[in-house]
């Protein structure tokens, strides 16, 4: 997935998401490490590797996230135009 983001990162786009996934489960680093250097819970990082293994790169969006997580039953309705 190409190099690591750097420690202070903030901005969170899918890329960098899947470099850190993708750093963990290479073995390039550990799950302790990247939760320590890029301040994340293991619990979020755990829902980036979720989102990541069953939709792709397009499952770390943080606009598609809840899209995924919610069935359709429960997300609410837009009005058509």
């Amino acid at each position: 997935m190409g190099e690591l983001p750097p420690a202070n990162t903030k901005r969170w786009v899918v890329r960098r998401k899947a470099a850190v996934v993708a750093a963990v489960q290479g073995g390039k680093i550990t799950l302790e490490e990247a939760c320590r250097r890029y301040q994340l819970t293991e619990e979020e990082f755990r829902a980036w590797q979720r989102a990541y293994d069953t939709h792709g790169l397009p499952g770390l969006r943080a606009t598609r996230l809840q899209q995924y997580r919610d069935p359709p039953s429960s997300r609410p309705r837009r009005p058509r135009r």
